[in-house]
């Protein structure tokens, strides 16, 4: 269960489909750990904004504004405005976690002999992909600044951002390296 999200849009109507006398303020938020997006109940009277980063109920302390976690929602369902905040929002997570992140470029191995995991980001060519794997044998990347400077790879935290929006839009099905089916 996620403990964390990122607010990426606030209805302080509730759903526009919902019937009018059951209208309760609703947040779309995303998970910071394993890219949940969840539809989150908003005290009446409370406001929160894209953006803000919440403590979910059960946790010690939760956000004050935080009732509770309705569902899980899934791509389609999300509005417009949640749709257009989604890569700001996972591009802070992937910033505010580089370890787990760079994990995946000093580890990531080949699925086959002909395709390698680094070639899921978007702009990770065969030759990207052989820079990558003979630079980390050197030593293992320690931040995204050592990656870009040593493989000459401009904001990997922009690539790991993309293919997690990839993954959690549905456009890929048959590899997931960062969001669980």
């Amino acid at each position: 269960m996620e403990k964390r999200a990122y607010v990426l849009d606030f209805l302080p109507s509730g759903w526009p489909s919902d019937r009018n006398f059951s209208r309760e303020p609703v947040a779309i938020g995303l998970g910071e750990e394993e890219f949940k997006i969840l539809e989150i109940l908003i005290k009446p009277n409370d406001k929160v904004n894209p953006g803000d980063r919440l403590v979910l109920p059960p946790n010690e302390n939760p956000t004050p504004a935080v009732d509770h976690v309705k569902r899980r929602l899934s791509y389609p369902d999300i509005t417009t405005a949640a749709k257009s905040e989604l890569p700001n929002a996972i591009e802070t997570i992937v910033l505010a976690n580089p370890a787990k992140f760079l994990r995946f470029f000093n580890e990531a191995q080949a699925i086959t002999r002909r395709f390698h995991m680094l070639e899921l980001l978007p702009g990770i060519g065969k030759k990207s992909m052989d820079a990558i794997v003979r630079e980390r044998v050197k030593a293992p990347f320690a931040s995204f600044e050592d990656l870009e400077q040593r493989v000459s790879i401009r904001h990997p935290q922009k690539l790991i951002a993309a293919r997690i929006e990839k993954e959690l839009s549905g456009e890929e099905e048959k590899y997931r390296v960062f969001v669980p089916r």
